[in-house]
């Protein structure tokens, strides 16, 4: 059973995008997607420095266009099973792959989820902080002690805590026992009551946008389930913006069903890192670069029924 899955916001670096737009038809494919989110992927997956691409409204839509346009290269939508998750973001490229909602519709989503969060962001000084290692009891109890939200549970031993500067400054003066606390570089607190006001901003552009059931396992952030509906889908996808990530609740459903492959789509790595250690026994891949498309095609072909 081969898992697929999808970054999210923070896997990006500066030029990562160059290699794909040689593959013929993807940079068409970017520009089109472009226009669709409101901003220049092209130029701001070749060009642009590390400040620009970190800016929230540019790195969503260009991490869902990356693996959209990877997905295409590798035939994923033509698929007969497997499983699919998103990373955060990563799940509206998760749900086109999935067969849920159209790659246009996609972008049109991201690019107003984008938008939408670096506009809360920007009402109140807002940032997340990682914490590795501790009790997990001990963890939570302290992030809801400083009025912190636990708003990536990635797996045992990484949790990231998010609220304000100064409750995130609080927090570093008193962390939990027996833990590492490492700052994030992102524009606010995601996945929190903070972002409210994109919660209603996407809430209002959903409703223009057509969905069909999953034709793939298509799990979901917010508690790892597997998505039934193509509109319980995109409900999920508009509450997701405030609410935590539960990315090992989506490892555990992996493993539940069987998975054997986990394939990470670009800009890999930081999932496949987590599948490494919560998933002991698959197979893993992180696809960089195109080059890296020959492997992905053994894996698929190997753990499919394609």
């Amino acid at each position: 059973m081969l898992v697929i899955a999808a970054p999210g916001q923070g896997a990006q670096t500066p030029g990562f995008l160059a290699p794909w737009l040689e593959l013929p038809g993807v940079e068409q494919s970017i520009g089109a997607w472009s226009e669709l989110a409101g901003r220049d992927l092209v130029r701001y997956g070749t060009t642009g420095d590390a400040d620009e691409i970190r800016d929230t409204a540019v790195a969503q839509p260009l991490l869902t266009a990356a693996a959209l346009a990877a997905a295409s290269a590798l035939g994923l939508r033509q698929l007969a099973s497997g499983i699919v998750a998103g990373h955060s973001v990563g799940e509206l490229a998760a749900g086109s792959i999935g067969g849920i909602v159209s790659a246009d519709d996609a972008m049109r989503l991201v690019g107003v989820r984008g938008e939408a969060m670096a506009q809360a962001a920007a009402i109140e000084p807002t940032s997340m902080t990682a914490v590795l290692g501790g009790e997990e009891s001990d963890v939570l109890a302290c992030i809801a002690r400083h009025g912190l939200t636990p708003a990536n549970i990635n797996m045992t031993g990484q949790i990231v805590a998010a609220g304000t500067v100064s409750q995130l400054a609080a927090f570093a003066a008193d962390p939990p026992p027996r833990a590492k606390l490492r700052s994030l570089q992102v524009a606010g607190a995601f996945h929190t009551s903070h972002m409210a006001p994109a919660t209603d901003a996407l809430k209002v552009v959903a409703q223009a946008v057509t969905v069909a059931d999953p034709v793939l396992t298509v799990l979901s952030n917010a508690d790892g389930a597997v998505v039934r509906t193509g509109q319980d889908w995109l409900d999920r996808i508009v509450a997701q913006v405030s609410a935590p990530v539960r990315w090992d609740a989506c490892m555990a459903t992996m493993r539940e069903l069987g998975a054997t492959a986990f394939l990470e789509l670009p800009p890999a790595g930081t999932l496949t890192g987590l599948a490494k250690r919560a998933l002991p026994g698959v197979a893993l891949l992180a696809l960089k670069t195109p080059a890296d498309l020959d492997a992905a095609r053994e894996l698929i072909a190997a753990h499919t029924d394609r």
